[in-house]
C-alpha cells in the first residue's frame, strides 16, 4: 500500500491509539504533526473533505491525547469538522494515509466506528451540551474522569451553545471546554460576541470584559495554539479540575497549506483539488440554483430597499460570495450559525414592511422548526424560505441528510410549500412570494440536474393549491411533486407502451394543499393514482392524497424515500431500494390495474349469475 509519504518509517507509523501518542518525546509531536498535516494534505487533494478546521486543529489534537486518557476522559467534538486528526490518533490512520482506505471512515465523528467517540455530530452548537449530559451523568453515578467539550468559534453563535455555557456552570465538577479561536466561520463571524473573543486575543485573555467568566466559569488563554508544548502545559492545568474551566486557543484555519490559510472560506471544504495550484480538479461549470439565486436577489435589491437577504452562517447556499456580499451591503445579513435567529428576524422584518428572503439547507432548516411554526406562521408574516439540497441526491452522510422537510414543513398551518421543477418555475415563484404579503412562503429546490426549459410561467400561485394537468389521460394519474415530476413522465411513457393507454400527468406545485376539485374529477374515469415525492413518505404529501381518496374505488399508490437514517449512500442504489425507478413503479401500477380487472370480471360473473 502506497502512502505517499515516502518510504521512511514515520512517527505516524507507530502511532496504533492515544497510549502511542503519550509515549512521545517533545521534540517528536512537532513531527508527528507535520507528517499528519501532510497526510491530510494527500488524502484531501484526491478525495475531498473538510479542511481548514482540521489543519488548525492538529496540535491540539496531539495535546489532547498526550495529557488526556480516551476514552476514560471523553472528548467531544462540536460539529466534527475538526474530527480528522482526532481518528488519526485514535486507530484510523490508515484511512488518511491509503487510498483505497479512505472511505474507511465518515467525515463525522461516528461511535460505530471507534470507542474514542461518543455521538455522531454533523450539526454545529452541540458538543458543550452533549458533554454536559456526560459530565452529568458521571456525577450521578459517583465516577471520576476529564469530560472535555471542543467547539469552534463559529459555533457560539448557535444558541444551544449558548445554552450549554449557560448551564456548565451548574457541574460544579470537571468539566472542559477547549474552545478552538480562529476567527472565522465558515465565511467571517457575525455577532457581537466576537468582539469579545477579539478582545481576548488581542490582551492574551486578561481583559476584564469576559464573555466565559460571564457565565461563571474559570478561563485560560493560549495564544499559541498551534505550539503543542503549549497547549501540553494548558490541559495539563486543567486536567481533573473540581469545576468546569474553558480552555481558550487561538488557532490558525487552514495551518500548513498556504491557500488555506489565505483563503479560509474557501478551503472550509473541497473537493479533490491539485496541490501545487489548489484549483479543483472536478469544478462544475453548470449553472446552479446558488447563482441563479444571488443575481435574483441582487436584482431586487437594487430596485427595492426593503429586500433583504438572510443566512445563517452559509452565505454559500444562495451563492452569496464574499464580493457578493459586499454588493449587497446591508441588505445582506447573517446571523451566524443560528437558524432560529434567522427565521425569526425574516417574521420580524416581513412584519415591519421588509422583504425578507432566507436561504437554507433542508438539513439545518429542521433546526428551526419551532421558529417557523411558531414566530413566523402563527403571526402569518410573508416572510420567503428557500430549501437547497432536499433531496435524495442532496448531501448524503447521516448528519446532514435534507429527507424531511415536507413532512415537516408540509403540515404546518398557514405556510405555503412550493415545489418547482424548472429555473423557470423557481423564478416565477419568487416573484410571487417577494411581493404577496398574505402568507409566509417557503420553496423547496428540486435536487439533480438543473432543468431549465425557457417556457415562460404564467400560472398565478396566489390561487392556492390549483395543480396543472400536463398531460390528459385515463385509468391512472401521476403526480409527481418537484424533482420527481419527471419521473412521473417517464412513469407514464412506460404505462402507454405497455397498455396502449395514456395516463394523466400532473404537476402539484404545492406540497401544503390538495387541489379537491382534479381529485374528485379524477375518479370518473381513473382508478390507480400514483404519488411520487423526493423526501421521506411518512407524513408526507402522497398521504395527503392517500387520505383524500380514503375509502374510494381509487387505489392511490404512494412512492417516496422509507424513514431512515442512511448514511454515505449512493443516490441511484437508494432509488432501486425505495422502488423508485421507472420501470419498478410501472410494474407496480400494472399489477394494481391487473388486480382491478380480475376483480371487475368477478364481480361481472356474479352479476350475471344472479340475473
Amino acid at each position: 500500500m502506497e502512502n505517499g509519504l515516502g518510504d521512511e518509517r514515520m512517527v505516524l507509523d507507530t502511532i496504533k491509539g492515544p497510549e502511542d501518542v503519550k509515549k512521545l518525546t517533545l521534540e517528536q509531536l512537532p513531527v508527528l504533526a507535520e507528517e499528519m498535516r501532510h497526510a491530510l494534505l494527500i488524502r484531501a487533494s484526491k478525495h475531498g473533505g473538510h479542511f481548514g478546521p482540521n489543519f488548525g486543529m492538529v496540535e491540539a489534537t496531539i495535546a489532547l491525547h498526550y495529557v488526556f486518557d480516551s476514552p476514560k476522559d471523553k472528548i467531544v467534538y462540536d460539529v466534527s469538522h475538526q474530527s480528522y486528526p482526532h481518528k488519526m490518533l485514535t486507530g484510523r490512520k490508515d484511512a488518511y494515509l491509503y487510498e483505497e482506505k479512505y472511505d474507511d471512515v465518515s467525515g463525522y465523528s461516528n461511535p460505530h466506528e471507534s470507542e474514542h467517540d461518543f455521538f455522531t455530530v454533523g450539526h454545529t452548537s452541540t458538543s458543550v451540551s452533549l458533554a454536559a449530559g456526560l459530565a452529568k451523568a458521571r456525577d450521578l453515578r459517583g465516577e471520576d474522569g476529564n469530560i472535555i467539550a471542543v467547539i469552534g468559534d463559529g459555533s457560539l453563535s448557535g444558541g444551544e451553545a449558548l445554552e450549554g455555557l449557560d448551564y456548565a456552570a451548574e457541574l460544579s465538577s470537571n468539566f472542559i471546554i477547549v474552545v478552538n479561536d480562529n476567527d472565522m466561520s465558515i465565511a467571517e463571524n457575525h455577532g457581537g460576541l466576537y468582539q469579545n473573543l477579539k478582545l481576548l486575543r488581542e490582551t492574551n485573555g486578561q481583559a476584564e470584559c469576559n464573555l466565559f467568566k460571564a457565565f461563571g466559569l474559570d478561563y485560560i488563554y493560549v495564544d499559541k495554539g498551534n505550539d503543542t508544548a503549549a497547549l501540553i502545559d494548558a490541559f495539563k492545568q486543567v486536567k481533573d479540575s473540581k469545576k468546569p474551566i474553558v480552555v481558550h486557543i487561538n488557532t490558525l484555519k487552514g495551518k500548513g497549506y498556504a491557500p488555506a490559510e489565505q483563503n479560509k472560506e474557501r478551503w472550509r471544504f473541497s473537493g479533490a483539488f491539485d496541490i501545487e495550484t489548489g484549483k479543483l480538479l472536478y469544478a462544475g461549470g453548470e449553472e446552479g440554483y446558488e447563482e441563479i439565486t444571488c443575481r435574483y436577489l441582487l436584482d431586487k435589491m437594487k430596485k427595492d430597499p426593503s429586500v433583504v437577504a438572510i443566512t445563517s452562517g452559509t452565505p454559500g447556499v444562495m451563492g452569496f460570495t464574499k464580493s457578493k456580499r459586499e454588493e449587497a451591503g446591508k441588505q445582506f445579513v447573517d446571523v451566524g450559525i443560528a437558524e432560529e435567529t434567522a427565521v425569526a428576524l425574516a417574521s420580524g422584518i416581513a412584519a415591519n414592511g421588509g422583504k425578507p428572503f432566507y436561504g437554507v439547507y433542508s438539513t439545518f432548516v429542521q433546526r428551526a422548526f419551532d421558529q417557523i411554526s411558531q414566530d413566523l406562521c402563527i403571526n402569518n408574516n410573508p416572510a420567503t424560505i428557500v430549501t437547497f439540497w432536499g433531496s435524495v441526491y442532496g448531501m448524503n452522510d447521516v448528519t446532514h441528510l435534507g429527507l424531511q422537510d415536507i413532512p415537516m414543513l408540509g403540515n404546518i398551518p398557514n405556510l405555503v410549500y412550493l415545489a418547482p421543477v424548472t429555473k423557470e418555475d423557481y423564478l416565477a415563484m419568487l416573484d410571487w412570494s417577494m411581493e404577496q404579503r398574505e402568507h409566509p412562503v417557503a420553496i423547496k429546490l428540486p435536487g439533480g440536474k438543473l432543468i431549465s426549459d425557457g417556457k415562460a410561467v404564467t400560472k398565478d400561485f396566489g390561487q392556492l393549491n390549483k395543480y396543472e394537468v400536463t398531460q390528459e389521460g385515463s385509468k391512472v394519474a401521476v403526480i409527481g411533486l418537484g424533482a420527481f415530476y419527471g419521473l412521473g413522465q417517464a412513469v407514464a411513457d412506460l404505462l402507454e407502451k405497455k397498455t396502449g393507454t395514456q395516463a394523466t400527468v400532473i404537476n402539484p406545485y404545492y406540497i401544503t394543499g390538495v387541489d379537491t376539485g382534479l381529485l374528485e374529477g379524477l375518479k370518473k374515469n381513473h382508478s390507480v393514482v400514483v404519488t411520487l415525492e423526493d423526501g421521506m413518505l411518512d407524513g408526507g404529501f402522497g398521504e395527503k392524497i392517500a387520505r383524500f381518496y380514503g375509502d374510494s374505488d381509487v387505489k392511490v399508490l404512494n412512492f417516496g424515500l422509507k424513514k431512515e437514517f442512511l448514511d454515505r449512500y449512493n443516490p441511484e442504489d437508494v432509488m432501486q431500494e425505495n422502488h423508485l425507478t421507472a420501470e419498478q413503479i410501472a410494474e407496480d401500477v400494472l399489477a394494481v390495474l391487473k388486480e382491478h380487472r380480475r376483480r371487475y370480471k368477478k364481480a361481472a360473473l356474479i352479476t350475471r349469475k344472479k340475473g
